[in-house]
């Protein structure tokens, strides 16, 4: 696992088993693409997809993409040879492990010392290889902090709204959408909040799950935008028209970032001994103090992880 902080803004999910869909998704502006031997995959191509997934791993060509694999959950008979197949074919060109319906932490302690055996057997770096976290039901998220805190190698802790509302028995068939009859407020705040206390705790990033109305960009952004204002790192994206519209909703307006990277700079400058050792200090109409700088760090690092440039700079008062 890498400690560098990587944009997930959007997330592509690409069934292992199409070698044109593959290959579609290596050109396409998708922070991570994750090959999927899961639900996109029917259980008689799962075998031949391990193989097509290791073949497309190894050819390269994904340029700055986080590659992640989703292997099948550990009630599956599947599981084991996902991981194996996948990882010893692959371990060198392949960022992190995918594994769903996550409900306990020590699933995710069984993959970790999976991973760490096939590594050492492999010759792999230790540890290199990430694990994302997907919660797909109301065990998983009642152990959510458990499961972000049960191995070094997780990175992610992702929310699975299709099989979460099915586990509690939630009165839609619009995933991501309100329930009929639930008129006030969001259903699903509870669930993305405990996901993101979770990941916030233990360092991790927290990612929204699919909105599966691929054609409606306008309503994509309406979901999305309700995450991104908790502070939710990224989205799946299920669909090429879907990944403008996270890259741009799980990134800073322009307009922050510069404000946010002009109260470093004036923090800096203000706490120093040229700047007076000062605590606090306005920029313009505004007090900026630690906390305010802990503040614009947030937005900074978002930033800086999707590759913005600065349009504005603050300079330091004339003395």
């Amino acid at each position: 696992m890498t400690d560098k902080i990587r944009p997930r803004r959007s997330c592509l999910a690409v069934p292992g088993s199409s070698q044109k869909f593959i290959d579609k998704a290596r050109t396409l502006p998708a922070d991570q693409v994750f090959l999927d031997l899961e639900d996109a995959c029917a259980p008689l191509a799962k075998p031949g997809a391990r193989k097509t997934i290791v073949s497309a791993l190894n050819e390269g060509g994904w340029g700055e993409k986080i590659r992640v694999v989703r292997v099948n959950d550990w009630t599956t008979e599947w599981t084991y040879r996902d991981v194996t197949e996948v990882v010893e074919g692959a371990g060198a060109n392949l960022d992190a492990i995918m594994l769903p319906k996550v409900q306990t932490a020590e699933q995710v302690v069984a993959l970790d010392l999976l991973l760490t055996q096939i590594e050492k057997s492999m010759g792999y770096e230790i540890g290199k290889i990430g694990i994302e976290a997907q919660i797909e039901n109301a065990l998983g998220l009642t152990n959510v902090n458990a499961i972000a805190a049960a191995s070094p190698r997780v990175e992610t802790i992702i929310f699975g709204p299709a099989d979460f509302m099915a586990s509690i028995n939630m009165k839609s068939l619009v995933v991501g959408e309100q329930p009929p009859g639930y008129d006030v407020g969001d259903a699903y705040h509870h669930i993305l909040m405990s996901i993101l206390m979770a990941a916030r705790a233990y360092d991790k990033q927290a990612i929204d799950g699919p909105y599966l109305q691929i054609k409606d960009v306008d309503g994509y952004r309406r979901v999305a935008g309700r995450s991104a204002a908790l502070g939710f790192d990224g989205k799946w994206v299920l669909h090429p028209g879907q990944i403008d519209a996270a890259n741009e909703t799980y990134s800073p307006l322009q307009s922050d970032y510069d404000h946010a990277e002009n109260i470093l700079d004036a923090y800096e400058y203000f706490t120093s001994e040229a700047g007076g050792k000062r605590g606090a200090a306005m920029i313009g109409d505004e007090m900026i103090d630690e906390a305010s700088r802990k503040m614009a760090l947030v937005i900074s690092g978002k930033g800086r992880a999707a590759g913005m440039e600065r349009t504005d700079r603050w300079t330091p008062p004339e003395s």
